[in-house]
């Protein structure tokens, strides 16, 4: 295949056109003639290179927010991408993300097309990464929150599973409540109710589909979750 050939065939079966397609149209002269198109999209397309090709668009979203890319970013990216496809198609991969850093990013279209076609839980672990991306650094910064905060409104995340996520890398005194969506006033029947609700949304089974990689991702985000509701139980002290 051509330079982004096996990208284009495995990740563009939706964005073939839209927002997504336009993003990525400076690639696809070199990839063309190696994808099969069926009624306008990419045939053989996998929801798993829905996901990752949505992910690379949005985190250099995020990574151009403050004006510069880092190395550390970069490395960050790369760490998940390694993992979720070995060292040389995660080469690629940062190639790709490399030209994504060039184009303009017409996010409120991208994120629209998105959440037309990645489920709700796909997007929530979408929501988790970009944050990692931003805070890989250490510090997520006002231009990156500003960005993210514009990326989860226009991907349909809900308030309560925003401000949960979020709780998970800007702490506060209130981070283990605001994981749980609950403020520091809900009783102890409201903690253990809101912490069932969230483990059954946060599950690592539901991004399953997406392969093993994503699936890894999300134990994280399950994990700070767990530590919120044993923190609180904790400073309550209740069972």
């Amino acid at each position: 295949m051509g330079k982004y050939g096996r990208w284009i065939a495995g990740g563009l079966g939706w964005a073939f056109l839209g927002p997504i397609g336009g993003v990525l149209g400076f690639m696809l002269g070199s990839a063309i003639d190696t994808v099969e198109i069926e009624n306008g999209h990419v045939k053989g397309a996998t929801r798993q290179g829905d996901f990752v090709m949505s992910l690379l668009i949005l985190v250099a979203a995020v990574m151009k927010a403050d004006g510069k890319v880092l190395k550390v970013e970069l490395d960050y990216v790369k760490g998940y991408l390694v993992k979720s496809f070995g060292v040389g198609r995660a080469g690629e991969a940062i190639t790709v993300l490399r030209d994504i850093l060039k184009q303009n990013i017409p996010i409120e279209e991208v994120c629209q097309q998105i959440q037309h076609n990645l489920d709700y839980s796909s997007r929530l672990q979408l929501m988790h990464f970009l944050f990692g991306i931003a805070q890989a650094d250490g510090i997520v910064s006002e231009s990156e929150l500003n960005v993210i905060d514009k990326i989860s409104y226009y991907l349909g995340i809900q308030s309560g599973d925003y401000n949960s996520i979020k709780s998970m890398f800007i702490q506060s005194t209130e981070s283990s409540y605001k994981i749980l969506d609950l403020t520091r006033d809900a009783s102890d029947a409201e903690v253990k109710k809101a912490y069932r609700k969230m483990a059954a949304k946060y599950h690592p089974d539901k991004v399953s589909y997406l392969g093993e990689d994503v699936q890894e991702a999300a134990k994280e985000k399950f994990q700070k979750l767990s530590e919120a509701f044993e923190k609180i139980k904790k400073e309550r002290g209740f069972a």
